[in-house]
């Protein structure tokens, strides 16, 4: 009894449609006597046009006789469970076989419930009041999940919002030391995007790359040069060439950069975020064919995510004014990149390079904030 009492709460005060399919008028006269009026009771004595009922008007139950001439209960069962406007309304099947074949065949086709005739009145009401109120559960329950999900989004939103901020507010802190700006950043950000979706859709190192990784990327590379901080002014700011021994000091940012990422991920070393960043900042000045800083790692040894870096950065350090030079063209900046395919760089990431070379030409001559770039990809993959 308390079930009944618990379940019946979830039902509301709006008058329900039922729709009674049965060849028989006497069944249907029945019926209409039982659930009427607190019910709004529809009747078709043949299955086509009960499914023309159940697709035109609103059905919140259907009672079902499954022995029809022309088109039988199982059938109409099945058209209804096919079709996504009809598929969730309640079934109870109808039927003077009582057979256990009968019952599972129902059950299985998706009925909720089966009544014996001849119709007992009494029974059939119980019957009818607990599904409805059961069907009323499940959609409010579906409702109140929905909204649930959409709360998690907003708040995971909303992370992602302070992550990407706390991200850009550490990478502008090494930039603002530079000559470099901010838009080193975001041009670098959207050249990575482009190379590891170019990638993915190629199918290259396709045991890497998921949509996770992929917005993992756009949102580390702007910690590349966060090391930066630990390189005195007087060498990074020096308008002139570098000696031999202030070059191998800057070559030590991979390295700064790299412990103050560590020191994070010791407090959360499950976050695959900060590993990718982790590898972009200690790797993106390592070469494919050994000769690159810090360690010399060489092919497919360096990280993916710092092979990618590695051809945003240097196409957008060829595509920018120096104190030492004018910004190379688009054409000679790709020229560069192509030259180098197979020492320098991943022979795999120029060949996807080179087909966005139109994309990589267009985004260095865009002049758009931190700001805007960094709610796109907090939307991306959401």
């Amino acid at each position: 009894m308390n079930f009944f009492k618990n379940v019946r709460e979830f039902a509301d005060d709006e008058q329900k449609n039922i729709l009674a399919v049965d060849d028989s008028p006497e069944n249907i006269e029945i019926i209409k006597q039982s659930l009427t009026p607190e019910y709004q009771v529809k009747a078709a004595v043949r299955g086509e046009l009960a499914l023309e009922i159940a697709r035109q008007q609103r059905v919140d139950l259907i009672l079902l006789d499954i022995r029809m001439p022309g088109m039988d209960g199982y059938e109409v069962c099945q058209r209804l469970k096919e079709d996504p406007d009809t598929a969730q309304i309640p079934i109870i099947f109808l039927t003077g076989q009582d057979t256990m074949s009968d019952e599972a065949l129902g059950l299985q086709m998706g009925a909720v419930d089966f009544i014996i005739k001849p119709i007992n009145p009494p029974i059939l009401k119980a019957r009818l009041q607990t599904h409805l109120a059961l069907n009323s559960a499940r959609k409010k329950l579906k409702k109140h999940n929905n909204y649930l999900e959409e709360l998690v989004e907003e708040k995971v939103a909303e992370i992602a919002d302070s992550r990407m901020a706390l991200i850009y507010a550490l990478a502008r802190l090494a930039e603002s030391r530079d000559e470099e700006t901010g838009e080193h950043l975001i041009r670098t950000q959207k050249y990575c995007w482009l190379l590891v979706n170019k990638l993915k859709e190629k199918g290259g190192y396709c045991q890497e790359i998921n949509d996770s990784y992929c917005k993992n990327i756009s949102i580390a590379t702007p910690l590349h040069d966060i090391g930066k901080v630990g390189i005195p002014d007087s060498i990074l700011l020096k308008p002139g060439k570098l000696s031999a021994e202030e070059f191998e000091r800057v070559k030590n940012h991979t390295l700064i950069g790299y412990d103050i990422i560590e020191e994070i991920q010791q407090m959360y070393a499950d976050n695959t975020l900060l590993q990718v960043g982790a590898n972009i900042v200690l790797y993106h000045h390592e070469k494919w064919n050994g000769s690159g800083y810090p360690e010399g790692l060489s092919g497919q040894d360096i990280p993916l995510e710092a092979r990618i870096m590695a051809i945003a950065d240097v196409y957008d350090a060829l595509r920018s004014e120096r104190p030492y030079k004018d910004a190379f063209s688009p054409a000679k900046s790709s020229k560069i990149i192509q030259e180098d395919r197979g020492s320098h760089f991943d022979p795999l990431l120029v060949d996807c390079f080179l087909e966005l070379e139109s994309e990589f030409a267009k985004i260095s001559s865009e002049k758009e904030t931190m700001v805007n770039f960094s709610q796109e990809i907090t939307l991306i993959g959401s």
